[in-house]
């Protein structure tokens, strides 16, 4: 569903930064060869997320929900020289492309990768953090708030996408909609 006027998207565009292009690229591969690549971030939202992360300057970031990558990459400008972000994600299929965007990007040596079910990894992860963005299964939100809250300092940010779940917040609910009333 695309819920933007064509008025407000030129809008967007001619008052946000340019795209990098590492992002540009790794755009158009994900649309080339990642299933579903409407899930990556993009370019507009990719921007909000580098200036909040060069706002708070964290020194600890956990994603929850890589993707391909670039919404990581986009966290990673504003980390501190010595910080780390802290990515995750369930399908092992698209380390290779993270991978290879990260090193690209000159951000691979503060980026450790984590392969697996978050509710699994979160838990071991012995860091406190001072920017989280989760970005992966709606229906497990309530989880992964309940799982990092232990895992954010005093004054730390949570941010979480899709919480207007592209306008069904807005529309009756389906009896079947179990996702919705979470978000």
């Amino acid at each position: 569903m695309h819920f933007l006027s064509e008025a407000l998207e030129d809008y967007i565009r001619k008052h946000s930064e340019t795209e990098p292009e590492i992002l540009r690229e790794l755009t158009r591969e994900t649309h080339l060869k990642v299933v579903r690549p409407r899930m990556l971030t993009g370019h507009f939202q990719g921007r909000v997320l580098s200036i909040l992360s060069k706002i708070i300057h964290p020194k600890n970031i956990l994603e929850i929900g890589t993707y391909t990558g670039y919404s990581a990459i986009c966290l990673a400008e504003g980390l501190q020289k010595e910080g780390q972000l802290h990515t995750i994600d369930i399908n092992e299929e698209l380390g290779d492309i993270q991978k290879k965007y990260f090193v690209k990007s000159g951000f691979d040596p503060q980026i450790v990768q984590h392969i697996g079910d978050a509710k699994d990894i979160i838990p071991k992860l012995t860091l406190h953090f001072d920017l989280v963005f989760i970005d992966a299964e709606k229906k497990d939100y309530p989880d992964y708030f309940e799982l990092v809250m232990d895992k954010m300092k005093s004054g730390s940010i949570l941010l979480s996408d899709n919480v207007l779940w592209s306008g069904k917040v807005i529309e009756p609910l389906e009896r079947k909609d179990k996702v919705t009333p979470l978000l």
